[in-house]
């Protein structure tokens, strides 16, 4: 362990303890698995709730359920406003300069889906290039992929070298004038790297190149300013972040969202309705058809409350003493081997053990009332760069602790035991 040795190392030491004082506040904890204490390490496909979340939903449903915009009944008015304030709670949690430039969506997939449907066409022509990297989710390929199909435009993609991390070098030869979008991952689920994403911007943006950001994983883990950024497009989904599912956000600058055609028609996304003609409605509500996860929106204002309250940099500092305690750990054990091993990395931990599949070690890991996620983890590219057909995966979050890595690795060599 660190010793304490200055008046940083005891404040960091006291930021730390009331980080770990947190974890109560997630009940989903408390419980046992397999007759074990659960140990939670699935973070990066989903987070668990704070009881003020779950608490909100259920006083939704109990006191204020109706629906939004439409009526001028009490109920109604109540919902409205507690749903559009979320929007505003959003808006100042990502500093964007306006709440009309908070879309509601369904998750990142759909923020992504709707730019790509929309925004694309518009800019998107034949020949004309649409750049990602080798690390992304296979919800930031395959709507770019569909894209390219309908207009005749390329996908070109970023390499990344062997620890995961992407050849800016290869990237700016890539950026051309027949780039019309970039769309890049903040953090990779699969190999927890942070790419540069405001150097990346900056570089697209010299050519008048917009660029979407998929901050997923970003958003529960560090502080993001979209302005500071620069990002044109950045979208992320509610349950990552301690929030509810079926409910995400994307942020667009407000000169590229009122260029943009709706996504979907229907109700509340219209000012008026004739046989011979419709017209649109205003930001944010012309990208938003028919009732939305009024709940969910709800329950992710309150998620952003939680996270508010939370020492977001003593969060991520947090969070990398488990990963380096992790990964420390497991480099111990004879016949694993981690994939992603950037220099700037997340709390998320995936490997192999040779001669062990992924799925038999998450299964024995269940047994001991381990959670990780065994697979490709929607990034086949990613297991094809490094040769392998899956991999095991722990990722962290600030309710894990060391106590937790430690019941962890007993587990792995027990993996090895069985089956090695």
């Amino acid at each position: 362990m660190h010793t304490v040795t200055s008046q940083s190392d005891q404040d960091l030491k006291d930021r730390f303890l009331a980080i770990r004082g947190c974890r109560h506040h997630f009940p989903l904890l408390r419980q046992r698995v397999n007759g074990k204490p659960l140990v939670y390490f699935d973070n990066a496909a989903t987070s668990q709730k704070p009881q003020v979340v779950i608490d909100t939903l259920m006083r939704y449903y109990e006191e204020e359920n109706s629906n939004i915009h439409r009526g001028v009944h009490y109920l109604s008015e109540r919902a409205t406003q507690a749903y559009e304030a979320a929007r505003v709670k959003v808006q100042h949690f990502l500093n964007a300069a306006h709440h009309r430039e908070i879309i509601f969506v369904r998750g990142t997939t759909e923020g992504i889906n709707l730019v790509s449907s929309t925004y694309g066409p518009m800019k998107v022509g034949p020949g004309d290039e649409i750049l990602i990297s080798t690390m992304e989710h296979h919800s930031n390929i395959v709507p770019w992929q569909i894209l390219c199909e309908k207009t005749g435009g390329v996908l070109r993609v970023i390499p990344i070298n062997d620890a995961g991390e992407i050849i800016l070098g290869e990237y700016e030869k890539l950026l051309t004038p027949r780039t019309k979008i970039v769309a890049l991952t903040h953090v990779s689920n699969a190999l927890g790297t942070i790419n540069p994403v405001r150097k990346m911007i900056d570089l697209a943006h010299a050519q008048g190149i917009p660029v979407l950001i998929d901050g997923a994983q970003a958003v529960p883990h560090m502080k993001v300013d979209v302005r500071e950024l620069d990002a044109d497009f950045y979208t992320f989904s509610a349950h990552k972040m301690f929030g509810p599912t079926g409910v995400g956000i994307l942020y667009g600058k407000t000169k590229l969202l009122d260029a943009m055609p709706p996504y979907q028609g229907g109700g509340d996304m219209i000012k008026s309705v004739t046989f011979e003609k419709t017209i649109y409605n205003d930001l944010p509500y012309k990208f938003e058809a028919g009732t939305p996860s009024i709940a969910g929106g709800i329950g992710l204002g309150a998620a952003i409350d939680y996270m508010n309250e939370l020492d977001m940099a003593g969060v991520a500092a947090f969070e990398q003493e488990l990963l380096s305690y992790a990964t420390r750990l497991v480099g111990e054990i004879p016949g694993l081997r981690i994939i992603g091993t950037a220099r700037e990395k997340a709390g998320v931990l995936s490997f192999v053990i040779e001669g062990i599949h992924p799925h038999d070690i998450g299964t024995i890991l269940d047994d001991e009332g381990i959670a990780i996620r065994t697979g490709h983890h929607c990034a086949q590219p990613v297991m094809q760069r490094f040769g392998v057909p899956a991999t095991a995966r722990a990722s962290f979050a600030f309710y894990n602790t060391k106590e937790e890595i430690d019941v962890f690795i007993g587990a792995l060599r027990k993996v090895i035991e069985v089956l090695g």
